[in-house]
Parts: C-alpha cells; sequence; structure tokens
C-alpha cells in the first residue's frame, strides 16, 4: 500500500523512463526523501509520443516494479510528464468584478478570474493542461504579484495556458492505468525541469530553460518572474546520434556509444615541449584526436575516427540547428531581448559535448547546463540534467500539494490549485483551504 505522505513521479521520455517514489517529510512537509529509483529504455515512444500502447506499457511496468522494490511499498498514483509536438501554449487575461461586500479580494474572486482567463477557444483535439498566472491587476494597477487581501473594484489576470493534446493524454493515462496507477497530474516536462534546475533570481531576471530529449526538446521561458511562453520542437538528442550514424556510416547503437563517449571525455590541449620537433608534436596531435573504437567495444569495419570531425563537422552543426529553431520561437514571442540570464539546458541532450559553447555562439546570450537540486535518499543514480524533469516533477507535487485532490470537500479548488504555481499567493489559498479541513 502507498502511504498518505508519498509522492511518485513518471517521467515517460523516448529514449528512457524513470520512475521516483518519495517520502514527504510529516513534520516539517518540505523535505522530501527519495525511497525509489528506477531507469529502464523505454519501448514504443516516438518523439515524445505513444506509437505501440504494449511496449510502453511493458516499458512502465518494469520501471514501476523496480522502483517499488527499492522503495519497499507499493504506489497507487503518480505525477507524470508530457512533452511532444502536440504542446502549445499562449497568454490570455480575465476579468471579473470583486465580488466580497467590503471589496476585499478573496481566494474565490483569484479562482473566479483564473477561470475567466481560462475560457478561451481552444482547437478541437485539444485540452487545457495548465493555468499559470503571471500577474494581476487590481482596478487598472497592473503588475501585482499576490492580489489577495488588497482592495478593490476590478481584478484582472493575466494568465499563461499550456494546451496538450487529448489523444496524447488519454493514450498515456491509459498506459499508466493498465499498470494501476491513476493520474494525480500531468506536467508540461519542461515546467517539471524550471522546479528543480531554476533559481527564482534567474527566473526575475528573465530566463530560457531548454530541455533536450531524445525525441524533442521543450522550452519554457521566463520573464519578469513569469512563465511567458512554453512550446516544443521535434528534434533532440537522438537525432545527433543519427547524424553521427550517417556521417561515419555505422549502426546507431554504435553512434550512441560515441557521442556518450566524446560526451565524457574532458579535452585536453596538446601543447608543444621544451625542445620537440614540429613533426613529433603533429602525430601527438594526430593521435590525440584518433578514437579508437574497438576500445569502446564497437567492432564494423573501421578502427578508428577523429574526434574532431565527428564534434565540429557532424554534432556541432545539429546542435547549432537546434538553438537556431529556439531562438526562431523566442524572436516570435517578442521575448528573445527580456532573457539576459540566458539559456540554462537541461535533459540528456544537455550532456553532450559542447552544447553550451554551441548554445552560447548560436544565441548571443550565456548558456550553462542546468543541474536539478539534490534531493536527500537514494540519490546517487540522480545525478546530472537528465534528472531535472524526474526531480522537477516531485517538487511539483510537493509545491502544488498534490494530496488536497484527495480531499472531497474541495476537490472543485484542488483543480484549480495544481496548476497554479506556489508563490506567495498560492500558498496563501493552500493555506485558507486547508484551514477547512477535518
Amino acid at each position: 500500500m502507498a502511504k498518505k505522505n508519498t509522492l511518485t513521479a513518471v517521467d515517460l521520455g523516448t529514449e528512457k523512463t524513470t520512475v521516483l517514489i518519495a517520502a514527504i517529510d510529516p513534520e516539517s512537509k518540505q523535505e522530501l526523501q527519495v525511497l525509489g529509483v528506477s531507469v529502464v529504455p523505454t519501448q514504443g515512444m516516438k518523439k515524445s509520443q505513444i506509437v505501440n500502447l504494449e511496449k510502453v506499457i511493458e516499458s512502465l511496468t518494469k520501471a514501476l516494479d523496480a522502483a517499488e522494490r527499492m522503495a519497499g511499498m507499493q504506489t497507487s498514483s503518480a505525477v507524470v510528464s508530457i512533452s511532444g509536438p502536440q504542446i502549445n501554449s499562449h497568454n490570455s487575461k480575465g476579468v471579473v468584478a470583486v465580488a466580497s461586500p467590503n471589496q476585499e479580494i478573496v481566494a474565490s474572486d483569484v479562482e473566479r478570474v483564473i477561470e475567466a482567463a481560462r475560457a478561451v477557444s481552444i482547437p478541437p483535439g485539444k485540452e487545457i493542461l495548465h493555468v499559470i498566472p503571471k500577474d494581476f491587476a487590481v482596478d487598472s494597477q497592473a503588475g501585482i504579484k499576490d492580489a489577495l487581501g488588497m482592495t478593490g473594484i476590478r481584478l484582472e489576470s493575466e494568465t499563461h495556458l499550456i494546451t496538450a493534446s487529448n489523444t496524447t493524454l488519454r493514450n498515456t493515462e491509459k498506459c499508466l492505468n493498465d499498470v494501476g496507477l491513476k493520474v494525480d497530474s500531468f506536467v508540461f516536462s519542461a515546467l517539471a525541469a524550471t522546479e528543480s534546475s531554476l533559481s527564482e533570481t534567474e527566473k526575475e531576471l528573465g530566463v530560457v530553460l531548454v530541455d533536450i530529449g531524445a525525441g524533442s526538446t521543450a522550452i519554457c521561458a521566463y520573464v519578469d518572474g513569469s512563465l511567458s511562453y512554453s512550446s516544443t520542437l521535434p528534434i533532440g538528442a537522438k537525432h545527433i546520434t543519427q547524424d553521427i550514424a550517417l556521417g561515419c556510416r555505422i549502426s546507431l547503437d554504435a553512434a550512441e556509444k560515441i557521442k556518450i563517449a566524446l560526451s565524457k571525455e574532458t579535452p585536453k590541449a596538446v601543447i608543444p615541449k621544451a625542445g620537440e620537433s614540429k613533426e613529433s608534436l603533429r602525430k601527438r596531435r594526430t593521435k590525440a584526436n584518433e578514437l579508437q573504437l574497438k576500445e569502446l567495444g564497437i567492432d564494423e569495419g573501421v578502427d578508428k575516427l577523429s574526434k574532431k570531425t565527428i564534434i565540429e563537422g557532424i554534432m556541432a552543426p545539429r546542435m547549432k540547428e537546434i538553438f537556431k529553431l529556439v531562438e526562431k520561437e523566442l524572436v516570435a514571442a517578442k521575448i528573445i531581448d527580456q532573457v539576459p540570464a540566458g539559456i540554462v539546458i537541461t535533459g540528456g541532450g544537455a550532456e553532450t559535448v559542447a552544447i553550451a559553447e554551441v548554445a552560447k555562439r548560436s544565441l548571443g546570450l550565456p548558456a550553462h547546463i542546468g543541474q536539478p537540486v539534490s534531493l536527500r535518499g537514494v540519490t546517487h543514480d540522480l545525478q546530472g540534467p537528465e534528472f531535472a524533469t524526474s526531480i522537477g516533477l516531485l517538487l511539483y507535487a510537493k509545491n502544488q500539494n498534490i494530496q488536497i485532490a484527495n480531499e472531497s470537500a474541495f476537490r472543485f479548488s484542488a483543480n484549480i490549485l495544481k496548476k497554479l504555481p506556489l508563490n506567495n499567493f498560492g500558498a496563501k489559498l493552500i493555506s485558507i483551504f486547508k484551514s477547512f479541513l477535518p
């Protein structure tokens, strides 16, 4: 049986499925301790979308069983990541009259204005995944982050809406249900990654998180502390692997080994030794540039390849293409000049060799690899940017207080609260609802 104070995160990716089970400290309600971790290869996914239900269910079953064995418990529900080219977003505005006789803004006013903002026309086959308030305006006084307790007649809200395909959500939910898990909440993968990898300072300055998965790249851009733009690109780290395979005429498995080996290697400059001849220096540099394939367990008729040719001639152009597409999105959204904190790269693709340098050159912005926050417990296998989304899912669930969704008296409010960022007004809302619970 699942314990009441536990959370389960499922990050269903194109190449790997990650399941984390964590316990919430019953006293502080803040600290998370990871009890179970499982990472297994994913089958049945392409470009972050399900193409074979049975294979995805098989992958989920393996991952869930392994995580539950490690945690020593069963779990019945989970927070689940969602991504892919079917993710879209736009900004919306809601306006309501303050209902309180003394014109003080209360939680119900905030709920109503957010509901008004989500009452927009969306394309057929889509549904709203997140409704995230950017800021509020009270009687035309704009830029208010927390409107609770203020006095006014008219309340407005600028919100960021993220939508997803009904088909994708229902098929993913079916897979989770078939392995015995109820979906507590779907969370856009890049939004989850922001929970674990972005600081509040970066968000206030203006920053873009680029989560590079195997089959797609997800984007979340913050301006003045608020989420202002979200999207996905149908291109990811697997395309880099495919380029290596085509360019070197080797298999995809061999190309993946080469990509990982080059990314793990720390480049060392070959400098001249005292009195060394040019010929000797040239030979040493040539040898240092050679990638010995047999040392990587690759036997495909090629003994060695040039590291420089692979990195600069094959990998860098594809990475540049990814960031040029990111730039195109940011320019179209008119926020490219509003993110001085630059680019934070997460996901498995973030470990690709020289990717931060390529991002800097391509976008003309600061760029670095995002490292998710550390959690307590069995976290030795959770190091690195590829776990930004899965760790972020746990933090999202804790911060949004997913367990409120199980309180029948206020289930109608929980559906909204799950979609709100836990800033000051979010915390106050949760406090208000908790005060009414038995």
